[in-house]
């Protein structure tokens, strides 16, 4: 009653005998009091989970080592931790996207063009990695930063194609 649906169709949509169309699980959703994706439920895959034992390293630009955080189950993001030892760089490379980095420990020093900055713990950086940039690893100890950006880059970063 509360979805003002005919009880006829209602009855049609419960045996399978009728397919739903948006504006009647819309309707049938504010009904119920529930949010309108609670019937698909069954179709999405469940959560995964990338263990940190079983997580692939390959070597990124320069040498960096790059630990796939993602375990690769992501369809649109590469998330992955880059370590790079004081004074190792990775020389100027680009790839397609957004590149997003938090630096989670040591210091890094990046450059893009005519800007460049000293990141420390903390610290977040945001550049659109079309445009050639380089990081390096400064100060005593190595450098250790998230990774995220579009799977749709090459190997150059990730290690592996996405």
């Amino acid at each position: 009653e509360r979805s003002g649906l005919n009880v006829g169709y209602l009855s049609q949509i419960e045996n399978d005998k009728a397919v739903p169309s948006l504006e009647a699980l819309a309707a049938l959703a504010d009904a119920l009091e529930v949010p309108i994706t609670s019937f698909f439920l069954d179709l999405v895959p469940p959560p995964r989970v990338a263990r940190a034992s079983e997580r692939r390293v390959t070597e990124g630009p320069g040498g960096v080592r790059v630990e796939r955080v993602d375990g690769s189950i992501p369809r649109d993001l590469r998330i992955v931790i880059a370590t790079a030892p004081p004074g190792l760089g990775t020389g100027l490379h680009a790839h397609p996207g957004d590149e997003h980095h938090l630096v989670l420990s040591g210091r890094m020093r990046v450059r893009q063009a005519d800007f460049e900055a000293d990141l420390g713990p903390g610290d977040y950086l945001l550049w659109d990695a079309t445009v050639p940039h380089a990081a390096e690893a400064i100060g005593p100890e190595p450098a250790v930063l998230l990774l995220i950006s579009h799977r749709a880059h090459g190997p150059e970063v990730g290690g592996e194609d996405g």
